[in-house]
């Protein structure tokens, strides 16, 4: 399963940037966002170290609630043997 992870940009450098989600900081690559307008404090979803697509503040923390649900759910695997 692939997963992006909104986050916000702290600090913008030409191609890259720094962005911050949950305590967490990484240099981000900007190329294929390089047709939005972005600044300090937009929201980007991030996959692999690449942002995808700015975001609106609302969506980003709807992301996170929903990947907080996922979360406190658990996962169904758990106990299943492995292979099964």
């Amino acid at each position: 399963m692939c997963l992006a992870i909104p986050m916000q940009i702290t600090r913008l450098d030409g191609d890259t940037a720094r962005a911050t989600s949950r305590g967490i900081e990484r240099d981000i690559d900007l190329m294929l966002v390089q047709d939005q307008a972005l600044a300090v404090g937009d929201f980007v979803i991030v996959h692999v170290g690449y942002a995808l697509q700015r975001l609106h503040p609302d969506d980003a923390l709807e992301t996170w609630r929903l990947l907080d649900e996922m979360d406190a759910a658990g996962d169904p695997d758990d106990g299943a043997p492995q292979g099964a």
